[in-house]
């Protein structure tokens, strides 16, 4: 309905937009301080089966070698890495590391999202196909195409 003298709808009042505020980050009911003040068996308890049993049975000593490297030095510049089976632990939260994709080194910034994934899920293997146009000699029809 349309009020006469003004002009305007009558009607249900409009809410106020209420602000949305980032949500803390938690893995599993727990903050990023609150995993980085835990031992790594009571972190392991926390983590999915085969990433648990992993840890469980020892990191191996390239894995350890690795995790030193990127506590010590990852603030200054990317630590690059072949390891793509690595498991993204809180202690690499804020570094950056370049993961081996096969061909080049993928630099990525880990955030605390990405604890409990496998390195290897942040640098692609594969690419993308695209197609064109077909080759030279595809067809017979292919000779004939368009300048257009």
């Amino acid at each position: 309905m349309v009020n006469e003298k003004t002009g305007k709808r009558k009607g249900k009042k409009r809410k106020r937009m209420e602000v949305r505020r980032k949500k803390e980050f938690a893995y599993r009911g727990h903050t990023l301080e609150g995993l980085l003040k835990m031992s790594m068996s009571e972190q392991r308890a926390l983590y999915p089966t085969r990433i648990r049993r992993k840890i469980e049975r020892g990191l191996s000593e390239e894995h350890r070698k690795f995790l030193n490297r990127v506590v010590k030095e990852g603030d200054k510049k990317p630590v690059k890495t072949h390891l793509r089976d690595m498991i993204v632990l809180p202690q690499m939260v804020g570094r950056r590391i370049g993961i081996h994709d096969g061909k080049n080194f993928r630099v990525i910034a880990v955030m605390p999202e990405m604890i409990g994934h496998y390195l290897g899920e942040f640098a692609l293997t594969r690419k993308p196909v695209k197609h064109s146009g077909p080759g030279v000699g595809a067809t017979r029809s292919s000779k004939y195409l368009p300048l257009k």
